[in-house]
């Protein structure tokens, strides 16, 4: 039972994924391979990256970004994660939990504005071939750049502070395997109302607009592929943007589940199966989607086995 008391809290108690001593070894294996993949194949693109001097082009760029983010997302919750997979008491400090949640909404929310920056990318290299250059400029990519990752910042302190500015002095079980505001604000002794409105908006701003430019920009490049005489360009490129939108889907469809729906105070076992796709699938998947199937990059990895 969770301890009840007059004060703020200084610890939590996260419930996890399941009670069951041989499901938690379990999903400790499953876990620790997810990890070490997003960790290798991150590491991977990053070292490809500033090693070839041909993927030195914006795309690749905003990739080197993207594994960046990858790694330091998966990093902040999956670690911990695996912990308490094994140990009995599964506790997090309060300000290990602000820590935590602080740095997973800067990665969640870069990722979303770098997602979008990429579809813009390849809306350009696909749709406006000849101008490509003039567009995404070396300066231009560094402004979109840094623009992610301040939307990033942004957006965490927003959220951190109006989760964080509310009284905990009841219950400290939280019904997760992390802490992120929702899961947070079903603990707090006040109104959460704000919080939530804070939340719903920073939503709209990092999630609804990303969103919007990817289908843009994806909608452009399709009607612009459809009009390519040869049939592998189209191939090529209908294959490229389909995978894209699996990450797309994972991404941002479960994301948007759980931060723009109304806070109840009970988290389900399929809330917390959701925001797995979110907070850890996804940053597997991405060095395997957008760049390990590349050829250039496959290139690159072989140059650098021959060294």
């Amino acid at each position: 039972m969770g301890k009840e008391t007059q004060t703020n809290l200084t610890e939590f108690i996260l419930l996890g994924l399941s009670s069951d001593r041989q499901t938690q070894l379990l999903l400790f294996v499953v876990f620790l391979i997810i990890y070490l993949l997003t960790v290798f194949g991150n590491l991977l693109i990053m070292l490809l990256i500033h090693l070839d001097s041909r993927l030195h082009t914006p795309m690749y760029f905003f990739l080197k970004n993207l594994s960046l983010t990858d790694l330091c997302f998966s990093t902040t919750i999956v670690p911990k994660m695996l912990l308490h997979f094994l140990v009995m008491k599964k506790t997090i400090s309060f300000a290990g939990c602000s820590i935590q949640m602080f740095f997973f909404l800067i990665m969640g929310c870069t990722e979303s504005s770098l997602l979008a920056v990429m579809s813009y990318d390849r809306y350009a290299a696909v749709c406006k071939p000849l101008h490509y250059s003039a567009i995404m400029t070396p300066r231009v990519c560094i402004v979109l750049a840094i623009t992610s990752w301040v939307s990033g910042v942004l957006v965490s302190l927003v959220d951190t502070t109006f989760t964080l500015s509310l009284p905990y002095r009841g219950s400290n079980v939280i019904n997760h395997y992390f802490c992120e505001p929702p899961a947070l604000l079903k603990l707090a002794s006040e109104e959460t109302y704000k919080a939530e409105m804070a939340i719903f908006a920073m939503g709209i701003l990092i999630l609804l607009g990303p969103v919007s430019l990817i289908l843009f920009s994806y909608g452009n490049i399709i009607s612009t592929v459809i009009q390519i005489q040869s049939a592998d360009g189209r191939l090529k490129v209908f294959s490229t943007c389909g995978s894209h939108f699996i990450v797309v889907i994972f991404f941002y469809g479960s994301t948007i589940f759980t931060y723009m729906q109304p806070n109840t105070k009970k988290m389900n076992k399929g809330n917390k199966v959701i925001s797995v796709f979110y907070s850890v699938i996804t940053s597997m998947m991405n060095p395997f989607i957008y760049s390990l199937r590349n050829k250039d990059v496959k290139e690159a990895f072989r140059k650098v086995l021959k060294r």
